[in-house]
């Protein structure tokens, strides 16, 4: 038997091995991974050394806990594919947006331990942001062992499920917010004259020093602008005009629109 599964060995995939494996959580050796794709099984393989299949069946025969990390579109047919090789015992793991537990379960056709989670792509550096819920059928200690098993590249919140698209929102989408936020600070300092590689370097280095202000200070992301803020200064005319522009009525019509997809995919 094999400890952990993964059926779609992509990016999100790869990023949870990577942090999996260098925790130490499980040696590659007890990870199997499967992929209609031969290149990516390869990949996945050469970069982590662990098992790979073609096969999504033989992944759910061998793993004790499975990762689906297939497009949610495939999900219907993956879970069709599995479902008969699936035993009670076996955690199901999803990184789907939109497929609710009771929907999984109706999948699945049968009593199976589901945990509902949505990463999001900052797992790729070990940074990633993960909710989870479960379904009936998951004990309390398991639910840990799966809460285990995401921190390995990340934080994660156990969130009751109504929460879930509104995490598609505020977590799962918004990387791409912040790098097109990275993306125009960086273009406004290069037309005011900075190389394009130094800007960004500016850019990004700030995004994550503020974040992590936010994290670790324990402060209202409100004083922490009222520090910069000074009286009559720079930064206030900057946030004037972010204001007479719309900013933060945009980023809240975008993360409301985002996550209402999220509820009807």
């Amino acid at each position: 038997m094999m400890k952990l599964g993964f059926i779609g060995t992509g990016n999100m995939a790869s990023a949870i091995m990577g942090g999996i494996i260098k925790q130490g959580i499980f040696k590659p050796e007890e990870i199997i991974g499967a992929d209609v794709f031969k290149p990516s099984r390869e990949k996945v393989k050469d970069t982590y050394g662990i098992n790979v299949t073609g096969d999504n069946r033989e992944v759910a025969e061998k793993a004790e806990v499975i990762i689906l990390s297939v497009k949610p579109q495939f999900y219907a047919s993956t879970i069709g594919e599995i479902k008969d090789l699936v035993t009670e015992n076996t955690l199901i793991i999803t990184i789907a947006p939109g497929k609710t537990l009771a929907w999984l379960e109706e999948q699945f056709g049968k009593k199976v331990k589901i945990i509902r989670t949505m990463p999001n792509t900052p797992a790729m550096v070990d940074e990633g942001m993960t909710a989870a819920c479960s379904n009936e059928s998951v004990s309390d200690k398991e639910l840990k062992y799966a809460v285990d098993i995401l921190s390995a590249f990340g934080k994660v919140e156990v969130i009751p499920e109504h929460l879930m698209d509104v995490v598609v929102s505020v977590s799962g989408s918004s990387p791409a917010y912040v790098f097109m936020f990275i993306e125009a600070m960086a273009d406004a300092a290069v037309a005011d004259g900075m190389p394009r590689n130094q800007a960004y370097k500016f850019a990004a280095q700030s995004v994550y020093g503020s974040a992590k202000m936010v994290l670790e200070t324990g402060k209202h992301p409100g004083e922490l602008k009222d520090m910069v803020c000074s009286p009559g200064g720079t930064t206030i005319e900057a946030v004037r005009i972010l204001e007479n522009k719309g900013f933060r009525s945009a980023v809240i019509e975008a993360m409301k629109a985002c996550t209402e997809m999220s509820r009807h995919m």
